[in-house]
């Protein structure tokens, strides 16, 4: 894939050959590979986690700074859901013009441009900008991720051991999340006056390495695609921009018709629901609800996030070998007792270590998912399925906690704890719906 200049022709020739796909390294598959030519996916392979990491690092640190966003520019929880509403609109916009874009940018081309409105976003949140600039700034960075983080996470399902490398990113992206909050919560009430703004000279930082990361690891696909590296089709188009968009409707069109990948995005949908309405409210929560302080709440997603992070290392291995779709079954329950553990019991001990057990037993969720759907997706819809899912569940991760807001504007936060268990129960049973995959990979 490394030599590869346009994110469709990944998709409809490496990752479809196989049952275990390899990532060529170079402008040819011969045996004969260089040292240096070997060394080059594990650069992109961390490359790819460190994208996962920022945006941990974005999405973790939210609920932690929530109760100061809403001290700091007077508004309600009915209004601050504007900000997982710009996150909605830039997945959405992604979902809509990721296909088109592959057609014009090659895989580096497409991680770069993400990482970039990443750094843009944190730029504009650094100077503490009005509320309606700092919400939109939710949606270049949503836009960023959508773009970066989906082809770095389908970049990975197709390498050999791809459960191993799924659960390495997404790990990633748990630790970005257990980071985020530690920083920010240090950061915001260092003052009496709180600075929390200055939060973001933190992502901001690691923005700009990421960008660095992939400008080096991707540079062999890092160019626009013109017509004439644009793959042939039988039947004559007028041009080579209507044959773009011809490819790309097409694609999009063959992707839908597919049954298993609606499926196993309704799984994503009510997962990533679930993580991100959790890791958004649960500091509101217990500061509202709970009466903690909020300058020790600020704490309490760190050990959700830390959970799910040794959930996505230590659980990877053992899912997979005692069988994907009986174990994340089986965690899906334990998530749901658990919740009933943090619904039920108003003890803020208790709920700090239910809340924990959630996150780890939860952490084999996502890269279990992808891997799947690596196995049962068609080959020739493979790689844009895998972005549809992707794309599809951050939605449910940007819906949820909007509801959420909704709910709690004429209920209070107490709302937040019934949505959970909802959620966490629709996962699993959608679990139950995703068709099984073969086991053909032998990693």
């Amino acid at each position: 894939m490394a030599s590869t200049t346009g994110c469709e022709s990944i998709s409809l020739t490496e990752l479809g050959e196989r049952p275990i796909p390899m990532v060529p390294e170079g402008p040819n598959n011969d045996a004969s590979v260089t040292e240096a030519e070997a060394k080059v996916p594990y650069l992109k392979l961390i490359a790819s986690g460190f994208s996962f990491f920022v945006a941990g690092v974005n999405d973790g640190s939210l609920g932690s700074l929530l109760p100061y966003v809403l001290e700091t520019y007077h508004v309600s929880t009915g209004l601050v859901i504007i900000v997982y509403v710009t996150t909605l609109v830039g997945w959405l916009v992604a979902a809509l013009t990721n296909s088109t874009a592959c057609q014009y940018l090659g895989l580096g081309a497409m991680l770069a441009l993400g990482a970039a409105l990443q750094v843009l976003a944190h730029v504009l949140r650094v100077w503490l900008p009005p509320f309606p600039l700092y919400a939109i700034t939710f949606f270049l960075a949503s836009l960023g991720q959508a773009f970066n983080d989906t082809h770095a996470n389908t970049y990975v399902a197709a390498v050999k051991a791809a459960h191993r490398w799924l659960g390495f990113i997404h790990a990633m992206y748990m630790a970005g999340c257990l980071v985020g909050p530690l920083v920010a919560t240090a950061v915001a009430s260092a003052n009496r006056q709180s600075q929390w703004n200055l939060f973001y000279i933190f992502p901001l930082g690691l923005g700009l390495i990421n960008l660095i990361l992939i400008l080096i690891a991707f540079r062999d696909s890092m160019s626009v695609q013109h017509s004439s590296e644009a793959p042939q089709s039988d039947d004559p188009q007028p041009s080579s921009q209507d044959a773009r968009s011809t490819r790309a409707v097409r694609e999009i069109k063959d992707t839908l018709r597919v049954p298993a990948v609606w499926l196993t995005s309704l799984y994503f949908f009510f997962f990533l629901g679930a993580a991100i309405t959790a890791g958004g409210w649960i500091v509101e929560y217990l500061v509202r609800v709970r009466h903690g302080d909020v300058h020790q709440m600020g704490y309490i997603p760190t050990g959700f996030y830390g959970g799910a992070f040794l959930g996505r290392l230590v659980l990877a291995e053992p899912t997979y070998r005692l069988g994907e779709r009986r174990m994340i079954f089986i965690y899906a329950a334990l998530c749901a007792g658990l919740e009933l553990v943090f619904w039920l019991v108003p003890n803020i001990g208790v709920e700090a270590m239910a809340i924990c057990l959630l996150g780890f037993f939860s952490g084999p969720f996502f890269a279990t998912g992808i891997s799947v759907a690596s196995k049962i997706f068609p080959a020739n819809i493979r790689s844009s399925g895998i972005a549809f899912v992707f794309v599809l569940g951050q939605i449910g991760g940007s819906l949820f906690p909007v509801l959420t807001g909704i709910i709690s504007s004429h209920t209070g936060v107490k709302a937040l704890q019934p949505m959970l268990l909802a959620l966490l129960c629709a996962t699993g049973i959608s679990w139950l719906l995703v068709p099984k995959a073969p086991r053909l990979r032998a990693d």
